[in-house]
């Protein structure tokens, strides 16, 4: 494996019709397989933090998260809705860059990613079955089967497997008929949430850290196309 990674050291990616980064080149062709390779995004990686912050209280091991990626940083611009990606030792949780992350698949069902994935859906079957009253506990199989079919069903249109989608499927996952009794409880959290952040006293806020956010959100909240226009607006 050693070795694998010494050979990762750039990609280029370029934009799906669907939004999201795939990669077309890779400085490791021997170990890495371009048909249908997908990269996770920057503000996909942040989304799917955020939803993995939800299963804390149930066990999660943040320490199997930066293993199962390779991080990526953008290097430049290079036309055609590309762009060309360098290795980075970053860490996802703890870096201020936006990075893309390449799950480490390489060993199939013995990855990082792979073991990444069990442990969330182990803790999302946990979570729905504490959250939820239902008369049969959610078993892990359930998920997986749910995967499989969805993956499947992509196969079947002639779509390529992104595996952000099948992350966010886990992140997300709630058995049919069951949705408003997580929104209730998700609602009541946030409701708690709320009543803390009233209490806390007023601060001043640095009008120049406000433009940042904004920024920030403007780039990334909606379009992956921005990321190709901030890089053609620092060159």
């Amino acid at each position: 494996m050693t070795n694998c990674s010494s050979k990762l050291t750039w990609c280029v990616v370029r934009l799906g019709n669907d939004t999201n980064w795939w990669v077309t080149e890779i400085s490791d062709e021997i170990h890495w397989d371009l048909d249908g390779l997908s990269i996770i995004d920057p503000r996909q990686i942040h989304h799917i933090i955020d939803l993995m912050s939800a299963l804390r209280d149930y066990g999660l091991k943040t320490d199997l998260i930066d293993p199962a990626f390779y991080c990526f940083r953008i290097d430049k611009d290079i036309g055609k809705g590309r762009i060309r990606l360098i290795r980075t030792e970053e860490s996802l949780l703890e870096s201020e860059e936006k990075l893309f992350a390449l799950p480490d698949i390489l060993d199939d069902d013995k990855s990082p990613y792979s073991d990444l994935l069990d442990h969330l859906i182990r803790l999302r079957v946990k979570m729905l079955n504490d959250v939820i009253g239902f008369e049969k506990p959610l078993t892990v199989d359930e998920i997986e089967e749910f995967l499989r079919e969805k993956q499947q069903d992509d196969y079947m249109q002639g779509h390529a497997y992104h595996l952000f989608n099948e992350m966010l499927a886990v992140l997300e996952y709630v058995p049919e008929g069951f949705e408003s009794a997580e929104d209730e409880k998700g609602a009541g959290a946030e409701e708690e949430d709320d009543l803390e952040i009233e209490d806390l006293p007023e601060e001043d806020v640095d009008e120049d850290e406000l433009g940042e956010i904004d920024e920030d959100m403007r780039l990334y909240g909606e379009d992956s196309n921005n990321l190709i226009d901030e890089i053609e607006a620092n060159e």
